[in-house]
């Protein structure tokens, strides 16, 4: 935020597809112009209105209902599913792809078992998946990481038990910050997925 390269979209509400198009769209810029300057990292944060008193299972389920929309929007749209991630949300290559570009989302919300994942409305934060590969070649992702994972148990008291290393598991275990089994499945498809 200090170094205006998190852009905030206001919408209406989570369980809702009012804004979808408003926010596949604005996916779609982040990712063009990512792509003309792909310099520092960047976030695109969508803070939705409500609805208030989620709780974790509940707001896992509408924030992959919103990522559905915005899937099936770019694939209608006739948008390619970014050739370096995978589509299968089983893959643990697995990302996001709007406009080309992959993406991951961290969502937060009132009612997170984990304090860093609190926020007074849920928000779902669409991060580049290209930024973190750029940091991996240039040694600088692992120390991100580290920072990250020790800040967060300094809150919580303990470290998030759904992070992984990149490439062990799919990364759609961690995008609500709750806590799954095994026998979790991810309820997101892509029409693209070969």
């Amino acid at each position: 935020m200090a170094r205006g390269t998190l852009k905030v979209l206001a919408a209406h509400s989570l369980d809702s597809g009012w804004d979808d198009l408003v926010i596949h769209t604005a996916l779609m810029k982040w990712a063009l112009d990512y792509r003309a300057n792909p310099q520092g990292l960047r976030s695109l944060a969508v803070v939705f209105d409500g609805p208030h008193g989620l709780t974790e299972s509940r707001f896992e389920s509408l924030m992959w209902q919103r990522i559905q929309s915005f899937a099936d929007n770019d694939a209608w749209l006739g948008q390619p599913y970014d050739h370096r991630v995978s589509a299968d949300p089983d893959d643990p290559h697995f990302s996001l792809s709007f406009g080309g570009e992959g993406f991951f989302v961290v969502g937060l919300h009132p009612a997170s078992s984990r304090p860093g994942r609190r926020f007074a409305r849920p928000v779902l934060a669409f991060n580049l998946h290209d930024q973190f590969e750029i940091l991996r070649g240039e040694g600088l992702y692992d120390r991100m990481q580290d920072a990250i994972r020790a800040r967060d148990t300094a809150i919580a008291g303990s470290l998030n038990p759904m992070l992984s290393k990149h490439g062990e598991a799919s990364a759609a275990r961690q995008y609500s910050g709750r806590e799954v089994d095994a026998a979790w499945r991810c309820p997101f498809s892509d029409k693209r997925a070969s």
